[in-house]
Protein backbone atom coordinates (compact mmCIF):
# COMPACT_ATOMS: atom_id res chain seq x y z
CA UNK A 1 0.00 0.00 0.00
CA UNK A 2 1.23 3.49 -0.78
CA UNK A 3 1.25 6.35 1.69
CA UNK A 4 -1.28 8.13 -0.55
CA UNK A 5 -3.75 5.31 -0.11
CA UNK A 6 -3.20 5.32 3.65
CA UNK A 7 -3.81 9.06 3.73
CA UNK A 8 -6.99 8.78 1.63
CA UNK A 9 -8.38 6.04 3.85
CA UNK A 10 -7.57 8.00 7.02
CA UNK A 11 -9.09 11.19 5.59
CA UNK A 12 -12.29 9.27 4.79
CA UNK A 13 -12.56 7.84 8.29
CA UNK A 14 -11.96 11.25 9.86
CA UNK A 15 -14.59 12.83 7.59
CA UNK A 16 -17.10 10.19 8.73
CA UNK A 17 -16.23 10.86 12.38
CA UNK A 18 -16.98 14.57 11.94
CA UNK A 19 -20.20 13.77 10.09
CA UNK A 20 -21.38 11.45 12.86
CA UNK A 21 -20.68 14.13 15.47
CA UNK A 22 -22.70 16.80 13.68
CA UNK A 23 -25.60 14.39 13.10
CA UNK A 24 -25.81 13.86 16.87
CA UNK A 25 -26.82 17.53 17.27
CA UNK A 26 -30.61 17.42 17.16
CA UNK A 27 -32.68 20.31 15.83
CA UNK A 28 -34.71 21.91 18.65
CA UNK A 29 -38.49 22.09 18.61
CA UNK A 30 -39.19 25.79 18.62
CA UNK A 31 -38.79 28.76 16.35
CA UNK A 32 -36.98 31.21 18.60
CA UNK A 33 -33.46 31.53 19.95
CA UNK A 34 -34.60 30.40 23.40
CA UNK A 35 -35.16 26.93 21.91
CA UNK A 36 -31.39 26.70 21.37
CA UNK A 37 -30.53 27.29 25.05
CA UNK A 38 -30.86 23.65 26.16
CA UNK A 39 -28.42 22.63 23.43
CA UNK A 40 -25.43 24.62 24.74
CA UNK A 41 -23.73 21.60 26.40
CA UNK A 42 -24.10 19.52 23.23
CA UNK A 43 -22.75 22.35 21.10
CA UNK A 44 -19.87 23.07 23.48
CA UNK A 45 -18.80 19.42 23.51
CA UNK A 46 -19.13 19.33 19.69
CA UNK A 47 -16.90 22.39 19.26
CA UNK A 48 -14.18 20.89 21.44
CA UNK A 49 -14.35 17.52 19.68
CA UNK A 50 -14.44 19.09 16.22
CA UNK A 51 -11.31 21.02 17.18
CA UNK A 52 -9.56 17.86 18.38
CA UNK A 53 -10.46 15.88 15.26
CA UNK A 54 -9.30 18.79 13.12
CA UNK A 55 -6.01 18.91 15.00
CA UNK A 56 -5.48 15.18 14.51
CA UNK A 57 -6.34 15.45 10.83
CA UNK A 58 -3.92 18.35 10.27
CA UNK A 59 -1.01 16.78 12.15
CA UNK A 60 -1.69 13.35 10.62
CA UNK A 61 -1.62 14.97 7.16
CA UNK A 62 1.74 16.62 7.87
CA UNK A 63 3.13 13.42 9.34
CA UNK A 64 2.20 11.31 6.32
CA UNK A 65 3.66 13.86 3.92
CA UNK A 66 7.00 13.62 5.71
CA UNK A 67 7.06 9.83 5.24
CA UNK A 68 8.58 8.06 2.27
CA UNK A 69 6.78 4.70 2.55
CA UNK A 70 4.57 2.56 4.76
CA UNK A 71 4.80 -0.95 6.12
CA UNK A 72 2.41 -3.31 7.90
CA UNK A 73 3.22 -1.94 11.36
CA UNK A 74 2.41 1.58 10.25
CA UNK A 75 -0.90 0.38 8.75
CA UNK A 76 -1.92 -1.31 12.01
CA UNK A 77 -0.80 1.54 14.26
CA UNK A 78 -2.71 3.95 12.02
CA UNK A 79 -5.82 1.79 12.40
CA UNK A 80 -5.25 1.83 16.16
CA UNK A 81 -5.31 5.65 16.08
CA UNK A 82 -8.44 5.68 13.91
CA UNK A 83 -10.14 3.28 16.34
CA UNK A 84 -9.71 5.70 19.23
CA UNK A 85 -10.69 8.70 17.14
CA UNK A 86 -13.84 6.85 16.07
CA UNK A 87 -14.88 6.74 19.74
CA UNK A 88 -14.94 10.56 19.93
CA UNK A 89 -18.53 10.97 18.61
CA UNK A 90 -19.87 8.63 21.30
CA UNK A 91 -18.11 10.28 24.24
CA UNK A 92 -18.85 13.73 22.81
CA UNK A 93 -22.55 12.97 22.70
CA UNK A 94 -22.59 11.37 26.14
CA UNK A 95 -20.73 14.28 27.72
CA UNK A 96 -22.89 16.93 26.04
CA UNK A 97 -26.22 15.21 26.67
CA UNK A 98 -25.37 14.84 30.36
CA UNK A 99 -24.18 18.43 30.82
CA UNK A 100 -20.56 17.48 31.45
CA UNK A 101 -21.30 15.13 34.35
CA UNK A 102 -18.21 13.63 35.98
CA UNK A 103 -18.24 10.12 34.48
CA UNK A 104 -18.90 11.18 30.86
CA UNK A 105 -16.29 13.95 31.14
CA UNK A 106 -13.76 11.47 32.53
CA UNK A 107 -14.50 8.92 29.78
CA UNK A 108 -14.13 11.70 27.21
CA UNK A 109 -10.68 12.36 28.65
CA UNK A 110 -9.83 8.65 28.52
CA UNK A 111 -10.64 8.57 24.80
CA UNK A 112 -8.51 11.68 24.25
CA UNK A 113 -5.72 10.05 26.26
CA UNK A 114 -5.88 6.83 24.26
CA UNK A 115 -5.95 8.83 21.00
CA UNK A 116 -2.82 10.69 22.08
CA UNK A 117 -1.10 7.43 23.02
CA UNK A 118 -2.15 5.87 19.70
CA UNK A 119 -0.71 8.85 17.81
CA UNK A 120 2.52 8.50 19.78
CA UNK A 121 2.68 4.79 18.88
CA UNK A 122 2.08 5.66 15.20
CA UNK A 123 4.93 8.17 15.30
CA UNK A 124 7.23 5.55 16.88
CA UNK A 125 6.29 3.02 14.18
CA UNK A 126 7.05 5.57 11.48
CA UNK A 127 10.38 6.40 13.09
CA UNK A 128 11.28 2.72 13.40
CA UNK A 129 10.51 2.21 9.70
CA UNK A 130 12.32 5.31 8.44
CA UNK A 131 15.19 5.43 10.95
CA UNK A 132 16.37 7.97 13.49
CA UNK A 133 18.36 9.88 10.85
CA UNK A 134 15.45 10.24 8.40
CA UNK A 135 13.84 13.51 7.43
CA UNK A 136 10.66 12.54 9.30
CA UNK A 137 12.73 12.02 12.47
CA UNK A 138 14.39 15.40 12.00
CA UNK A 139 11.00 17.04 11.49
CA UNK A 140 9.44 15.48 14.60
CA UNK A 141 12.19 16.31 17.06
CA UNK A 142 11.49 15.48 20.70
CA UNK A 143 7.65 15.71 20.49
CA UNK A 144 7.44 17.71 23.73
CA UNK A 145 3.82 18.76 23.12
CA UNK A 146 2.76 15.15 22.60
CA UNK A 147 4.28 14.03 25.89
CA UNK A 148 2.86 16.99 27.83
CA UNK A 149 -0.59 16.34 26.34
CA UNK A 150 -0.62 12.79 27.73
CA UNK A 151 0.25 14.06 31.22
CA UNK A 152 -2.45 16.74 31.05
CA UNK A 153 -5.06 14.17 29.99
CA UNK A 154 -4.21 11.90 32.92
CA UNK A 155 -4.55 14.83 35.34
CA UNK A 156 -7.81 15.94 33.70
CA UNK A 157 -9.40 12.49 33.99
CA UNK A 158 -8.57 12.46 37.71
CA UNK A 159 -9.99 15.95 38.10
CA UNK A 160 -13.20 14.95 36.33
CA UNK A 161 -13.71 11.97 38.61
CA UNK A 162 -12.58 13.33 41.95
CA UNK A 163 -12.44 17.14 41.96
CA UNK A 164 -14.27 19.23 39.36
CA UNK A 165 -15.41 18.31 35.86
CA UNK A 166 -15.05 21.92 34.67
CA UNK A 167 -11.37 21.92 35.57
CA UNK A 168 -11.03 18.78 33.47
CA UNK A 169 -12.82 20.46 30.57
CA UNK A 170 -10.50 23.46 30.92
CA UNK A 171 -7.48 21.16 30.66
CA UNK A 172 -8.93 19.47 27.57
CA UNK A 173 -9.37 22.93 26.04
CA UNK A 174 -5.80 23.83 27.05
CA UNK A 175 -4.44 20.85 25.13
CA UNK A 176 -6.51 21.85 22.10
CA UNK A 177 -5.08 25.38 22.30
CA UNK A 178 -1.55 23.95 22.51
CA UNK A 179 -2.12 22.03 19.29
CA UNK A 180 -4.40 24.47 17.47
CA UNK A 181 -1.49 25.86 15.50
CA UNK A 182 -0.13 22.92 13.51
CA UNK A 183 3.39 21.81 14.20
CA UNK A 184 5.45 23.83 11.73
CA UNK A 185 8.57 21.64 12.02
CA UNK A 186 7.27 19.21 9.40
CA UNK A 187 6.19 22.02 7.06
CA UNK A 188 9.61 23.68 7.32
CA UNK A 189 11.37 20.40 6.66
CA UNK A 190 9.21 19.65 3.63
CA UNK A 191 9.72 23.14 2.23
CA UNK A 192 13.50 22.80 2.59
CA UNK A 193 13.36 19.52 0.68
CA UNK A 194 11.67 21.10 -2.35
Amino acid sequence: MTKGRLEAFSDGVIAIIITIMVLEMKVPHGDNLAALAPLWPVFLSYVLSFTFIGIYWTNHHHLLHAMDSVNGTILWTNLHLLFWLSQVPFVTGWMGENHFASAPTALYGCVLLMSAIAYYILVRAILAHHGRDSRVAAALGSDFKGKVSVVIYVIAVGLALFVDRWLAYALYALVAMMWFVPDRRIERMLNRGR
